[in-house]
């Protein structure tokens, strides 16, 4: 009976998945179309840039797909040690781990009541959030270099938050990513149903307690996503951290890697250069890996509510 009902949901499915290519025609080809060249397009540099970090530079200015007679895993200590690429990535691990919390802490709240609490000056409110998203960063830059500087002009608090800190970068990189999280969590928010909170706050739970035992659950499979496009956007941000760190022990990851380049001009260790790429394209890689289900769960959950 079971064999019996396997085989009917799967020819359903089937059968469903014709009807569906038949109605979009040619469409669905130019679709898959579009898929497959996007896929090239992404997967081929990446895996060339693996395939070079454990080749000499003689196999990478040679034949550029040809297989390395030896594994030069060489060229990942010396980006590891000599390009001082480890205390980079601690920096980035740091800065991305406190700035992704803070951004979905303070994100999280802010979209709840933007989404849950009708009051005068909502929906200017929300607007001005989400026009964020139409600025670009770039022309920020020369304006945002003085307000930080002048933070670090604070009594007490400034020399942490200040030019050259990592608290700093973590302030900026909060409100650089907080109109995105504004924007998709208060509209996942809007999704859920009211009563189950209104319920308990007829039992006496406070907002604060309806916000965190309540409705965060019923938000997990949104905030798991957000806080995954967070982590990817703020680990390969490379012009805020240029712009406001300029000692090199307190560097990231990607300023790190802008230095072997440059260096590479002069030194020719490009093979350390693609090593250093590796290392900070595998954690994001195995991250979203990870989470590839939750992500996709987050994002269809909101989209079908």
């Amino acid at each position: 009976m079971t064999t019996l009902i396997s085989w009917t949901v799967a020819n359903s499915r089937k059968i469903a998945r014709r009807e569906r290519k038949r109605q979009l025609g040619p469409l669905s080809v130019l679709t898959h179309l579009a898929l497959l060249i996007w896929t090239v397009l992404v997967v081929v540099p990446i895996l060339w840039t693996f395939l070079a970090s454990v080749k000499s530079e003689d196999e990478i200015f040679g034949d550029a797909w040809s297989v390395p007679a030896s594994l030069r895993w060489d060229n990942f200590a010396r980006a590891w040690e000599q390009a001082n690429i480890g205390q980079y990535m601690l920096n980035s691990v740091v800065v991305v781990s406190f700035s992704t919390f803070g951004t979905m802490l303070i994100g999280s709240m802010g979209a709840y009541v933007l989404a849950r609490y009708p009051f005068k000056g909502n929906r200017a409110l929300y607007l001005m959030f989400v026009s964020g998203l139409a600025f670009p960063v770039y022309l920020a830059l020369t304006p945002l270099f003085f307000v930080v500087q002048n933070m670090g002009n604070v009594p007490l608090v400034g020399p942490f938050i200040g030019l050259n800190t990592h608290a700093g970068l973590v302030l900026v990189y909060i409100a650089y990513s907080m109109p995105f999280t504004i924007f998709f969590l208060a509209a996942f928010f809007r999704t859920l149903p009211t009563a189950v909170a209104e319920a308990a706050m007829v039992d006496g739970a406070s907002h604060t307690r309806v916000f965190f035992q309540i409705m965060m659950p019923m938000a997990r499979p949104g905030l798991i996503s957000i806080t995954i496009f967070n982590v990817l956007g703020q680990w390969n941000q490379y012009q805020l951290p240029l712009v406001l760190l300029q000692e090199r022990d307190k560097w990231v990851l990607t300023q790190g890697i802008a230095d072997i380049s440059t260096a590479a001009g002069y030194d020719q260790d490009w093979a350390a250069l693609f090593a250093a790429l590796t290392l900070a394209i595998l954690p994001m890689l195995v991250v979203y890996t990870i989470f590839q289900r939750q992500i996709q769960s987050g994002l269809t959950t909101g989209a079908l509510k």
